[in-house]
């Protein structure tokens, strides 16, 4: 049996007498982690080498996957603790009574004005996605990006150019009361009031062999949708951000065959009247990363039940998600060129129909031998 030690409890200890050791999968690590803690993969931690000097805290998200580790060490001779509730918990806790809204705020006007604030207000005026009387549905997921947005849209509606409203919405799709009480904590911090519905989706993708991630984005979507439009409102602004548009841009190319993009604005082909905006369009997720780092936020990366019991703290390197692996090509290629990223976006921008082999739109596909007599070069 290991010896366990609870978020509370290190919290109370020197951290010059312990080390965390954090066993969760890079990304999630790289979303959000205790201070000081290192990312050692779960199947690389019993070969690692591990200070003999020091208490060894495991983490992973629920505190589950990493008891069985800490065991092992034990058993090793390290002096290893589990600790209890993983991250989840030691968030939750760091959460408790804080109170951030003033300092999240300032930084927005001050900090991050250029990099955040002019970038998310040129996406709002060069798309045209707020107009005068819109009542949107800002969507909140619970990660940094929505959480962001929401704050942007409260500023946004300080300057009060023109009369438009707000309601900052919250799908429970089945949460657990750990990753829901995170959410909550955060909104609260933050001064944001979340209007809070609930949904089954996660009981009804469950058992979904194939897709489910893709099936339940759907169902979320048209959830966001069908709840926003009973509210009144006639937009929903959902938290993708510039490097979500390239990175879809070349897994449509690369693994789609085709040439398309994450699009600013949509009108909705279910709901009549109702459009899907995305105010972050241009801006950089490392500038989203630095808002949080800079201000000492943790958010959820992912809610789901799929993740809930740690059976993603260490997935199969087979597994690794398709836009993942974009998001790798893309860092190699900026090795090389530091440019590619805003070419990848200036490409759809600068579409040439004359020299592609053939286009689709609403009216059909349409090749370039239809025209090719008629059109000299």
């Amino acid at each position: 049996m290991n010896n366990g030690i609870t978020a509370a409890e290190l919290e109370k200890l020197d951290n010059s007498e312990y080390k965390i050791i954090d066993i969760r999968d890079s990304s999630a690590f790289e979303y959000g982690h205790i201070d000081g803690a290192v990312n050692i993969a779960q199947e690389d931690v019993l070969s690692a080498e591990l200070p003999q000097d020091k208490k060894l805290i495991i983490c992973c998200r629920s505190g589950i996957i990493s008891g069985d580790i800490a065991d092992k060490l034990c058993q090793k001779g390290f002096e290893a603790y589990n600790l209890e509730g993983g991250y989840v918990d030691w968030l939750r806790i760091k959460m408790e009574n804080r109170e951030v809204t003033e300092a999240v705020e300032l930084s927005i006007r001050k900090k991050f004005k250029k990099s955040i604030w002019c970038k998310f207000t040129k996406a709002i005026n060069e798309y045209e996605l707020v107009k005068p009387n819109d009542k949107i549905a800002v969507c909140i997921s619970g990660g940094k990006d929505s959480m962001l947005m929401a704050k942007l849209f409260q500023e946004l509606k300080r300057h009060d150019k023109f009369p438009f409203e707000l309601v900052f919405l919250v799908m429970d799709p089945g949460y657990s009361p750990e990753n829901r009480r995170v959410i909550e904590e955060n909104a609260r911090s933050m001064s944001i009031p979340v209007h809070i519905f609930e949904s089954d989706i996660f009981d009804s993708v469950y058992n979904i062999e194939k897709n489910p991630c893709y099936i339940c984005a759907r169902m979320r979507r048209g959830y966001l949708y069908s709840h926003a439009k009973a509210l009144g409102c006639n937009k929903i602004a959902l938290g993708h951000h510039f490097d979500d548009v390239i990175e879809t841009i070349l897994m449509g190319m690369l693994y789609g065959g085709q040439v398309q993009t994450m699009m600013p604005k949509l009108h909705s082909t279910n709901f009549e009247g109702m459009e899907l905006i995305r105010p972050l369009y241009l801006v950089r997720e490392a500038e989203i990363k630095h808002w949080r780092d800079y201000n000492d936020l943790h958010f959820i990366q992912c809610a789901c039940k799929f993740t809930d019991t740690c059976t993603t703290c260490a997935p199969d390197s087979r597994s690794v998600s398709k836009r993942l692996e974009i998001k790798n090509l893309i860092a190699e290629l900026k090795k090389v060129n530091p440019q590619v990223e805003k070419n990848i976006f200036r490409s759809v921008e600068n579409v040439n129909v004359n020299t592609v082999i053939a286009y689709k739109d609403n009216a059909g596909v349409h090749r370039f031998l239809d025209k090719y007599d008629d059109v000299k070069e």
